[in-house]
């Protein structure tokens, strides 16, 4: 319900959620070993949405205060979080995008 009647005070809570997750996840494997994984040829650009996908958020929530820009930002924000946990097990963002492709192809 807070995702619809209140989308800032949301992508704001969300936004922080994510953050403190890169954080945990930083402290459990150390922060440059994160970076290391991050900066890897195969996530880059995962990462680089992914971070981006934050920035977009918070930057709506905070500074523009829309609440239409703010859930556009947070789907991005949660779309970009599930490709990038994809990334880390393997196959999986094959797979995923063999049963998307497979589930929109309109050809019988």
């Amino acid at each position: 319900m807070l995702f619809f009647f209140h989308p800032i005070k949301f992508g704001v809570t969300f936004t922080f959620d994510n953050l403190l997750a890169l954080g945990s996840t930083a402290f459990l494997i150390g922060p440059k070993r994160q970076v290391t994984m991050m900066l890897d040829p195969v996530l880059i650009y995962v990462t680089a949405l992914y971070l981006a996908s934050i920035i977009i958020a918070l930057f709506c929530a905070v500074y523009v205060h829309s609440k239409i820009l703010t859930l556009f930002a947070v789907i991005l924000e949660f779309g970009a979080l599930f490709w990038y946990n994809l990334s880390y097990v393997p196959f999986a963002r094959s797979m995923v995008s063999k049963i998307m492709v497979g589930c929109l192809d309109t050809e019988f």
